[in-house]
């Protein structure tokens, strides 16, 4: 098992993979998801412009030569009710590692690059957004040493 930078263009497919069985996993429980088939090449040109624009960095995880996973993450810049030392940190956009591959520690070992990566730009917080429904990403993340922050709430009209 090893993580390292992503390697573009070879690893575009991959990615698009993660990202349509990504999607595929979080429509089962949130009926607002796109599953349309431009949906990955969407979001993938989304992330590149992201990575771009906030200085991220995109990480591959693999097994024995073949990818099993993805991490996104980029700076984020908190509103100005944020003290200085929060306001400018790192947010962990997506993550997804194959349900094959799930248990082998490669979720944790994109965690850590995600987090090495932040704090070698400085930051002293990272973040990351998680749907409530989905538990498993939340128990995963708090055993990460993540605790709850900030709680969305929605109403439909």
């Amino acid at each position: 098992m090893m993580v390292r930078d992503a390697r573009l263009p070879q690893d575009e497919p991959a990615i698009l993979a993660f990202i349509r069985q990504l999607q595929d996993y979080e429509a089962a429980f949130e009926a607002n998801r796109r599953t349309d088939p431009d949906f990955a090449t969407d979001h993938w040109h989304q992330v590149q412009h992201r990575c771009a624009e906030r200085h991220g960095a995109i990480f591959i995880a693999e097994q024995d030569g073949r990818a099993v996973g993805w991490a996104f993450a980029h700076e984020e810049h908190g509103e100005l009710f944020i003290a200085e030392p929060e306001r400018r940190h790192g947010f962990l956009a997506e993550i997804f590692v194959e349900p094959a591959a799930r248990g082998a520690g490669h979720g944790k070992a994109l965690i850590q690059a995600c987090e090495d990566w932040s704090r070698a730009c400085g930051h002293r917080l990272m973040t990351i957004g998680v749907l409530a429904a989905n538990a498993r990403a939340i128990r995963a993340y708090q055993a990460s040493g993540y605790a709850p922050y900030m709680v969305t709430l929605r109403k439909y009209l």
